[in-house]
């Protein structure tokens, strides 16, 4: 299992920072990698790229419905995505220390740091153009992370049963194409 550990400093998007004094910020979570290649190709995700990767289940409406409303809701472009389902979904939560068939949860993959479930929703809240999301997501740490995943298990449990589930993963659209990372780059690029 992946460990835990605290991010210390600010809670912050690129525009705003919540200090801890404030409210705690989410935990990273750390898993030794799985394997020297898995890691390999995750870093050259992010050699010239450094945007974070939001990785979401491709054929669920509730996560695409998600994902419309983060492309709507970010301009700037701060964030990145990938269905759990793709060659680079995959590849970060192997990275992770994820089991690749565990599309269960919502995935944020930073540079060196990953967010599951709460902690992800809250952490890609900060990346958002809505200045009450950063507010709601600094808010939210005050719940304990226990509560905070079990309404989440919840919800991601039946979320085919709430708005049903597609045959294939989204499709890029053209506006959004260098947001979107379909294929994990080989390891000799």
């Amino acid at each position: 299992h992946a460990a835990s550990r605290a991010v210390s400093g600010t809670f912050a998007s690129p525009s705003r920072a919540f200090h801890a004094s404030r409210a705690p910020p989410p935990r990273a979570r750390f898993a030794p990698r799985a394997s020297a290649g898995a890691g390999d190709v995750a870093g050259a995700l992010f050699s010239t790229d450094k945007r974070p990767i939001i990785l979401f289940d491709g054929v669920c409406n509730l996560c695409n419905g998600g994902v419309n409303l983060a492309l709507d809701l970010d301009p700037p472009g701060k964030l990145r995505f990938a269905a759990l389902q793709s060659d680079a979904g995959q590849t970060l939560l192997a990275r992770a220390g994820r089991d690749k068939s565990d599309i269960s949860s919502i995935v944020l993959v930073e540079e060196h740091e990953t967010y599951v479930k709460s902690d992800a929703v809250l952490r890609i809240a900060t990346y958002l153009e809505n200045p009450a999301l950063p507010a709601a997501a600094a808010l939210g740490m005050f719940f304990p992370e226990q509560l905070r995943d079990a309404v989440y298990d919840l919800v991601a449990a039946n979320r085919y049963e709430l708005l049903g589930m597609k045959d294939e993963c989204r499709l890029g659209d053209d506006r959004f194409d260098d947001r979107f990372v379909a294929d994990a780059p080989n390891r000799g690029e």
